[in-house]
């Protein structure tokens, strides 16, 4: 996660902190810490859930038990950081999606080097073309604004051509921001992004328009709330329509424009398509690839009682295709952070936003159909 907070390596969601931007809605401090297709366009999957499987850990279990935990839990759609041909084998004939990361520190190489993305599309799409079901793939994570920024359009059109070239169709290029990229976001309205994001993220979004790819943003609504639990009110954090104010000086609701948020979720998502639409790109699809909350590590909110029900009011809210008040029944593909509970990240929350342990049993149940939590 990025943006306030921190930024998360293209390994899976190592963050160290950076500076938060000085024109920004509270929740700006959560977001950023989300093979051959039938069809040649992107087609959105309405309600789609999906899981991030991270793995900054030496205690995970085998790719192929993992794999088997997310068809058991109904599970459909798996977000890699990074390519794992193990993982990978793993997934061949599961039908689960598959959106597949690339290193941002491969992005400045696969930028300038036509020859090294057509290596890494021989490498870890042709071999498994047919039997796995690429969704995305995308060129880094988490590297907007900052130096690697201008390697990412360069590397996707690379990757695109490199793809094409394989006779593979149907899976689009993107790439993954934190809400860093944003400079205002609040009310969801003044969505913009920031001056320093704005020279990669105006042209990025126009030319994913133009493929019909879309945009993964990662949203983290709990650190808005951990930052400021004195102004963020819990249930408008969770996604619980603010039932639990208690004070008058907590949020309870945002009314912008006659447009009503009930949640923090939503209204970081409005935010991201305002910015969108004023760089352009109206219409461009978006995809929340990580959101999460921690069950533990001491934080301020992180319980498991708050991670489970967080989780499943998204699930609930996603599936039930209701969309944002910006794009009333849309329902937006969404992605939770994480699989597993992983011992090699930073001590404390980072170590707690796993909806498994290790050994594999469930550190809350999450119910991926649906159901009222």
């Amino acid at each position: 996660m990025a943006s306030g907070g921190a930024r998360m390596s293209a390994a899976g969601g190592r963050r160290e902190a950076v500076a938060r931007p000085t024109v920004a809605a509270p929740w700006i401090l959560a977001c950023g810490f989300l093979l051959c297709s039938s069809s040649v366009l992107f087609q959105g999957a309405e309600g789609a859930i999906g899981v991030n499987y991270g793995m900054i850990a030496n205690n995970l279990p085998s790719p192929d038990k993992v794999i088997s935990m997310y068809k058991a839990n109904n599970i459909k759609y798996v977000r890699l950081f990074h390519p794992d041909t193990t993982v990978l084998a793993a997934l061949r004939g599961t039908g689960i999606g598959v959106v597949l990361g690339t290193l941002n520190e491969d992005l400045s190489q696969l930028a300038s080097d036509q020859s090294f993305a057509a290596s890494w599309v021989a490498s870890y799409v042709k071999p498994f073309a047919g039997t796995v079901t690429f969704r995305y793939i995308t060129a880094g994570n988490e590297v907007i604004p900052g130096d690697l920024g201008v390697h990412v359009l360069p590397a996707i059109r690379n990757l695109e051509a490199a793809v094409r070239a394989v006779g593979v169709t149907g899976v689009p290029v993107t790439t993954a921001v934190a809400t860093s990229v944003l400079g205002a976001s609040y009310p969801p309205s003044q969505g913009a992004f920031s001056e320093a994001s704005a020279q990669v993220m105006v042209p990025l979004v126009s030319y994913l328009l133009s493929k019909k790819a879309p945009l993964l943003v990662n949203v983290y609504p709990y650190f808005a709330y951990a930052a400021e639990p004195e102004t963020v009110q819990l249930g408008y954090a969770l996604l619980a329509g603010g039932s639990s104010a208690t004070s008058s000086s907590k949020v309870v609701s945002i009314t912008d424009g006659g447009l009503v948020y009930t949640n923090m979720f939503d209204a970081i998502v409005d935010a991201a398509h305002a910015a969108v639409e004023k760089a352009g790109a109206q219409g461009l699809e978006l995809v929340v690839s990580e959101t999460g909350w921690p069950s533990g590590g001491g934080a301020t909110g992180a319980t498991v009682e708050n991670a489970a029900a967080y989780n499943n009011n998204v699930v609930q809210h996603v599936i039930s295709g209701a969309g944002t008040p910006r794009r009333p029944g849309k329902a937006v593909e969404t992605y939770l952070f994480a699989m597993f509970n992983e011992n090699q990240k930073p001590e404390g929350t980072e170590q707690h936003f796993g909806l498994f342990q290790p050994d594999m049993t469930a550190v809350y149940p999450v119910d991926f159909a649906g159901s009222s939590y």
